[in-house]
């Protein structure tokens, strides 16, 4: 019997991106795409950005408490950190290789050129740098929680969800009333989830049709060999680094990649790793991951595990020094992977922070701040693979967790990719 065709969620919003490429092709330069197109796009994100903090703080909560255990929960935090720490390290050396390897910036005309406006991560730039690391750590710990919900300053919210969840933990009996409240909290928010994907197709037709419309096919061709290599080398630290993180423990990468095809096409269009955390947080969990595990590791790694990000501020960064000439040594790039850790962690969550990271750490090495408008014009582009390799990075770290606490259920996990694979 012929297998029926399904339009599923993947298809429409394959289908939003080629007719946004379509339209903003057809309308360059015509200020109206934006007019009318913008609104959509920005009310599909403020749709997702909205029940983010909601899910986190629920999804956190029911972690943290079903772990119970301060000594396990901070195991487990430390794990976590180590693993993500040890990664984004891999994801900085193999762009920093990859830039060295191939020169994408040798040769380049910058008169050839269109400068874009960073004045906005410019001034974000110089709030971060007016606080230095122990601003930093103060600013984790909320002096208003509403007022840090209200900001989506998500590593203060992670920062109350775990403390508030260990006390739920705490007080026994007392706060099974509380747990299930956020247990109803999650699913009520992962129900509407559903409800706003149904309008991700019309959003990402939107945002890409203005991306396009706004920058023009022809001025991806001046940059074609930074957007190649930047593709080129988030497909290898996937299917290398990342698959072969994955078959250590046991996991075929192709496996959990065919699970999130559809969050990682919708991160994809979006450039948004908001845009799927709910969906991710749901199907770990369908894949084998423990409720507790999946809930406090995929929010965290949204603030400490961003290997797409890194990977590309490496790649940049170089890039740039190269195409104004500048030579550096093995000891600067050394210097450059030890800034980028810091600062890549540190400013995590604020809006731009590829472009900030850049902004806060070119000047350490002595390169030209100014290099950034230049690429300024394909960021979003760029954007968008390094959005996925985050979300894949931070479902395989979920994977890896519970696999090293001993609690993946790989009995689970198969029974649901073979039910997957007959639905999908």
């Amino acid at each position: 019997m012929k297998k029926k065709f399904k339009f599923t969620l993947a298809y429409q919003i394959l289908v939003g991106l080629v007719l946004g490429i379509i339209v903003g092709a057809v309308f360059y330069g015509n200020p109206g795409v934006e007019k009318y197109l913008q609104p959509i796009g920005t009310v599909f994100l403020n749709m997702i950005k909205m029940i983010v903090v909601p899910i986190i703080i629920s999804t956190l909560v029911i972690g943290v408490a079903g772990t119970g255990d301060l000594k396990k929960l901070g195991k487990l935090g430390g794990k976590s950190l180590l693993y993500f720490e040890i990664v984004t390290t891999i994801a900085i050396i193999v762009g920093l290789l990859a830039a060295n390897i191939f020169q994408p910036g040798n040769g380049v005309d910058m008169s050839s050129l269109a400068k874009g406006n960073i004045d906005q991560y410019v001034e974000t730039t110089k709030e971060v740098e007016s606080h230095g690391m122990l601003d930093i750590l103060v600013s984790i710990v909320p002096s208003n929680i509403f007022q840090a919900m209200a900001n989506a300053d998500m590593l203060a919210v992670i920062f109350f969800s775990v403390i508030f969840g260990l006390g739920v933990a705490a007080i026994g009996d007392k706060g099974k009333p509380v747990l299930a409240f956020f247990e109803g909290v999650a699913d009520a928010m992962f129900w509407v989830t559903n409800l706003i994907m149904r309008f991700a197709p019309f959003g990402v037709f939107a945002l890409i049709g203005v991306t396009v419309s706004k920058f023009g096919i022809q001025s991806l061709l001046p940059l074609g060999k930074l957007m190649i290599l930047v593709y080129a080398t988030m497909i290898f630290f996937i299917l290398v680094v990342l698959g072969g993180i994955a078959k250590l423990v046991g996991i075929n990468i192709f496996h959990l990649m065919k699970v999130l095809k559809d969050e990682m096409l919708l991160a994809y269009t979006t450039s948004s790793s908001e845009s799927v955390l709910p969906k991710v947080i749901e199907k770990m969990e369908k894949f084998g991951c423990p409720k507790d595990i999946v809930s406090f590791v995929v929010p965290t790694g949204y603030s400490f595990n961003l290997d797409g990000s890194t990977l590309y501020q490496a790649l940049a960064a170089l890039f740039i020094a190269q195409m104004y000439g500048i030579e550096l040594s093995i000891t600067t790039q050394i210097t450059l992977v030890l800034v980028l850790m810091v600062t890549s962690k540190g400013i995590a969550g604020v809006p731009g922070v590829s472009f900030v990271v850049l902004l806060a750490t070119l000047g350490t090495v002595g390169i030209p701040l100014e290099g950034l408008a230049f690429i300024a014009g394909i960021d979003r582009l760029l954007d968008m693979a390094r959005t996925v390799v985050n979300v894949v990075g931070n479902s395989l770290a979920a994977v890896v967790m519970s696999k090293w606490e001993g609690r993946f259920d790989t009995a689970k996990k198969d029974k649901y990719y073979a039910t997957f694979k007959k639905t999908a």
